[in-house]
């Protein structure tokens, strides 16, 4: 199973220029997350203060009972061990062809033979789509097949944790269908925990047990996928739907006068853009038919039913349906778990300037 990731108080800057402060959250252990936000919040520099190539002023980062900001570099090479990453651009050797880049965990961290390594390698790179390619460089291949070739890489060591920064960057809509497919067949097998850092609003809906958002240097909420997606925040609204109507601006902040502006044009019958706003809450991608039962739908839905009382009635009833339709499916029926105080919690908004805090669901 995977690995439970906790962040408590992390800040990080460069020079005079704050990033975000006072991250605070816990990824569970064997779910898929996603963390969201406008370009430019600060999702990739989280994503390597989780890996340690980035070193936050404050906080901590607990990993495996490890506090991955305090501990020796022997300790954070162990750690990282845990770690499967898939970064932006692939972050391919460009000497090495395909076929050895996915191969350089396995001769770096273990001691398999040729032969073994081989088998590992063609059966990541086959689950990618990417047979055939193997004796080809990154610079001969496209944006997108770079993408693929660098999640083959992030998975040839089964991590028990895989973080994955813009899994639709360099890809069509399609092929990052074929991702997020992926990811939740590879959370379904072997029950890792996966990160996803992305701006893409069908997968933030569609993906994830949990989501996070971050916005004007804050984590304005993270918790189970049904609080999120009933949620009544504006900023969480306004990003899920893709719409102008709202605390984003073209750059990040945005005054009041320019809201009242932007609505008025709205109410005038200025198209807003984005999508319609959908209600209740839209299913869950499940995983390949004949692939493991995903314990995490489980863990998460169970963790859900602990803190409904808090939510709006509104929210109730819509996460109330969802339950029942996925109970008899890949839900949470028939599963009992103990869960502290802490685990059903949903961290709640940063009341930042220009928008309420809104935000529901402090178990």
């Amino acid at each position: 199973m995977g690995v439970e990731v906790s962040v408590e108080g992390l800040t990080k800057s460069f020079g005079s220029q704050r990033i975000w402060q006072d991250v605070t959250l816990t990824l569970p252990a064997g779910e898929v997350s996603a963390l969201l936000g406008p370009s430019g919040t600060g999702k990739s520099v989280f994503l390597k203060s989780l890996i340690g190539l980035l070193r936050p002023e404050q906080g901590s980062i607990v990993i495996d009972g490890t506090n991955i900001l305090e501990c020796s570099s022997k300790e954070l090479y162990e750690i990282r061990k845990l770690f499967g990453v898939l970064f932006q651009d692939g972050a391919l050797f460009g000497s090495m062809n395909l076929f050895d880049n996915v191969a350089f965990p396995l001769r770096e961290h273990t001691k398999k033979s040729e032969s073994e390594i081989r088998k590992i390698v063609m059966e990541k790179m086959e689950l990618v789509g990417l047979l055939g390619a193997e004796d080809k460089l990154p610079g001969e291949i496209s944006g997108g097949m770079r993408k693929r070739a660098g999640l083959a890489r992030a998975l040839v060591l089964d991590p028990q944790i895989i973080l994955v920064d813009e899994p639709d960057s360099g890809l069509d809509p399609v092929r990052t269908t074929y991702i997020s497919q992926t990811l939740i067949d590879i959370n379904a097998e072997i029950d890792a925990t996966i990160l996803i850092v992305s701006h893409n609003i069908n997968l933030a809906r569609t993906v994830p047990d949990n989501i996070g958002m971050l916005f004007r240097r804050h984590l304005v909420m993270f918790g189970p996928r049904e609080v999120l997606l009933t949620s009544e925040e504006p900023v969480v609204k306004q990003f899920l739907n893709g719409t102008m109507i709202g605390p984003i601006g073209m750059s990040e902040e945005k005054d009041e006068a320019t809201m009242a502006q932007e609505q008025a044009m709205v109410d005038a019958g200025h198209h807003a853009g984005g999508v319609d706003d959908v209600e209740g809450i839209v299913p869950q991608m499940k995983a390949t038919p004949g692939m493991p039962f995903r314990q995490a739908v489980a863990r998460r839905q169970e963790r859900v039913r602990h803190i409904m009382h808090t939510l709006p009635e509104n929210a109730q009833i819509a996460i109330q349906d969802s339950l029942d339709e996925t109970s008899g499916g890949n839900g949470g029926g028939g599963y009992d778990y103990a869960y502290s105080q802490e685990d059903t919690q949903v961290i709640p908004a940063y009341r930042g300037e220009g928008y309420e805090n809104t935000t529901h669901g402090q178990g």
